[in-house]
């Protein structure tokens, strides 16, 4: 798991798992449990809070996903203003840690027909030139792509394929995850 995390969140993670563990000891041992059962509900607790967070669920519903916990009244309230109070805070330390990916800024094309050369007199061969312009940490690339027609239409399928693909539930699941 930690091998496909950034740099930076191995070592948040790592910090985070150390200062787990090392106080847990006093609390496991007054609790008398054992400080993996301490550290698996520390870290349940984190689990929850960083997905409400990425999630800005609202009060209710936090409400309701704590309910099933089986907690006390008393504790699931704490729980709730302990979310209210740091989920802004949350938010933006998950925003720096999120990796920050080429996004589209521009896209130019030209249509090219070559209707007859010296060899042949009637022919038609159409080439498309994209121009794609992508834009990622304020700085702006360009990409140039010549295709036919059939290519490109090859080319929409897939697309159009792979749209249809991430309004799947297993999808839609895994793209809230890693928000």
């Amino acid at each position: 798991r930690a091998a496909t995390l950034p740099l930076r969140h191995r070592a948040v993670h790592g910090h985070l798992s150390t200062f787990l563990v090392v106080g847990l000891l006093s609390p496991a041992g007054k609790l008398n449990v054992n400080t993996e059962t301490v550290q698996n509900g520390v870290e349940g607790l984190m689990y929850l809070m960083t997905e409400s967070s990425k999630m800005m669920i609202s009060e209710v519903d936090f409400q309701d996903s704590v309910l099933v916990l089986g907690f006390s009244e008393d504790l699931n309230k704490l729980l709730l203003q302990l979310y209210l109070d740091n989920r802004r805070e949350i938010r933006q330390i998950l925003s720096e840690l999120a990796p920050d990916l080429p996004h589209y800024h521009n896209l130019e094309w030209r249509l090219d027909v070559q209707l007859a050369s010296r060899a042949l007199k009637q022919q038609i061969k159409p080439l498309l030139t994209l121009k794609l312009h992508l834009e990622q940490n304020g700085r702006r690339n360009a990409s140039v792509f010549q295709t036919d027609p059939a290519t490109l239409l090859h080319l929409i399928r897939k697309l159009e394929q792979a749209l249809n693909e991430m309004k799947t539930n297993h999808c839609r699941r895994i793209v809230r995850n890693i928000k």
